[in-house]
């Protein structure tokens, strides 16, 4: 069964581009021109992946508004904003959205087209049924990697696709210092170390949102990031 792919761009000639090529990949593509008519349809059927411009017709962040309603409804969906907007702001506000990847669209086709695959390639997991291989646990935080669940004194996390491999990547060598360029590999990303720490601070208010004493995401300055050990309390 072939993986549904939305693109939301209001360049009809981009528009046409982007669905042919995709097609030819063996994609089934929905095509919108604003974000308001996407997200109509959109609500009553999600995509299996958006591709989503930031600027759309009349909304000059319609990109931004239709991301953070996707995320309402699906914390899992893929979401990988495509635009000519490359400047640091638009980034970190696309990915505090939870956008999963921002490109521009100077990108390289079969760059786009492997970010893609990376994406569907780490959400075929959730399909696959539990083992106890893939489960880690440290102190009160457990992952089942198979089906990409993040429990927190075992209340779920609503984690994107790339915030859980990013703590996938620090909880299974716990004290391990990971700097911005090794978490960006093991979450098959690629971004700027501003992108990473934008993700992190995105992935602790999701934590601290279930307990406010959350600390185990430890910056070490000039070097990256670790997951220490919790701190006990007599």
């Amino acid at each position: 069964m072939s993986r549904t792919i939305a693109i939301v761009e209001d360049d009809i000639s981009i528009r046409q581009n982007y669905t042919e090529l995709l097609q030819k990949q063996g994609y089934q593509v929905q095509a919108y021109s604003n974000r308001k008519v996407a997200q109509q349809a959109l609500t009553e059927k999600l995509p299996d992946l958006a591709i989503i411009d930031i600027g759309l017709e009349d909304e000059i962040d319609g990109g931004f508004t239709l991301c953070q309603a996707l995320r309402q409804l699906s914390s899992s969906l893929p979401i990988i904003f495509l635009t000519a907007r490359d400047n640091d702001f638009d980034t970190v506000s696309g990915l505090r959205m939870g956008a999963d990847d921002y490109l521009t669209k100077d990108i390289s086709l079969p760059h786009m087209l492997a970010r893609i695959a990376a994406l569907f390639r780490r959400i075929e997991a959730n399909h696959k049924p539990t083992s106890v291989e893939g489960n880690i646990t440290s102190g009160s935080v457990s992952l089942c990697l198979e089906r990409m669940l993040v429990h927190w004194q075992q209340q779920l996390i609503e984690l994107t696709v790339t915030e859980f491999w990013l703590v996938h990547s620090l909880v299974k060598v716990p004290g391990h210092v990971k700097s911005r360029q090794q978490l960006m590999e093991d979450a098959k990303v690629f971004v700027d170390d501003s992108t990473i720490t934008s993700h992190i601070k995105r992935i602790r208010k999701k934590f601290m949102q279930l307990d406010e004493s959350f600390d185990c995401i430890d910056a070490v300055y000039g070097m990256g990031y670790r997951w220490k050990s919790e701190t006990k309390v007599n």
